[in-house]
């Protein structure tokens, strides 16, 4: 059986990155570049018209930035993903990226490899969150610790903190369901759980938590 493209949407508001980064992926089989858009706004309308699997967005561009861009496209359009591919290393870019619902934060200098790759896991749902990103969101993305309960894991039961525990490793659903010897649409349906029952808006936020408070 064909496996199905993941399309995607590149939006920058550098012509020779756009379309350099719309070569480089698609020339993958796995993907489809469904269209290429200069700024934030621009991306907005056809992310709506077009309805990619994930979006790549650069951070600073002008007529809208890459975080109102996200947070719209997040509101509107909540099945696509958001990749910021940025060069900008800031953590306050990364917390705000992530507050808005973005899937990941990428820095134009990685691999090719490796943005292909992102690429793919943020289109089927399964961005892996890297354990040092995890530990720099600590102190900006979790509540004020006088509103939140003493652990808030606690309301997890042990398969799902067992699961929420190797995704802060950084691990792929397909990784955590061979450590623990369980389906890959049952870890889905566990970091589901995870998150709604965390109130986190994606993988990176539930990692910081995660982070914070378990052993």
């Amino acid at each position: 059986m064909t496996e199905t493209l993941i399309r995607v949407l590149i939006a920058d508001d550098h012509r020779l990155m756009r379309e350099g980064t719309a070569a480089l992926l698609g020339a993958d089989d796995r993907l489809e570049i469904v269209g290429l858009a200069s700024d934030g706004r621009e991306a907005i309308a056809l992310t709506e018209k077009r309805n990619p699997d994930v979006v790549l967005l650069d951070l600073n561009m002008p007529v809208m930035s890459g975080i109102e861009a996200c947070a719209a496209i997040r509101s509107r359009s909540p099945s696509t993903q958001v990749l910021m591919l940025t060069v900008s290393e800031q953590e306050l870019d990364l917390y705000a990226s992530l507050r808005v619902g973005a899937a990941g934060y990428l820095i134009k200098d990685m691999a090719p490899a490796d943005l292909v790759e992102a690429v793919l896991e943020a289109g089927h749902g399964d961005p892996r969150i890297a354990p040092a990103i995890a530990s720099r969101l600590l102190s900006d993305l979790v509540a004020d610790p006088a509103e939140e309960p003493a652990d808030p894991l606690d309301q997890l039961s042990e398969r799902e903190r067992e699961v929420l525990t190797l995704l802060a490793q950084g691990l792929r659903n397909r990784e955590i369901g061979e450590r623990l010897f369980i389906s890959e649409s049952t870890v889905k349906t566990h970091v589901r759980h995870v998150l709604e029952k965390l109130q986190t808006r994606n993988r990176a936020e539930a990692a910081a938590l995660a982070a914070r408070y378990l052993d």
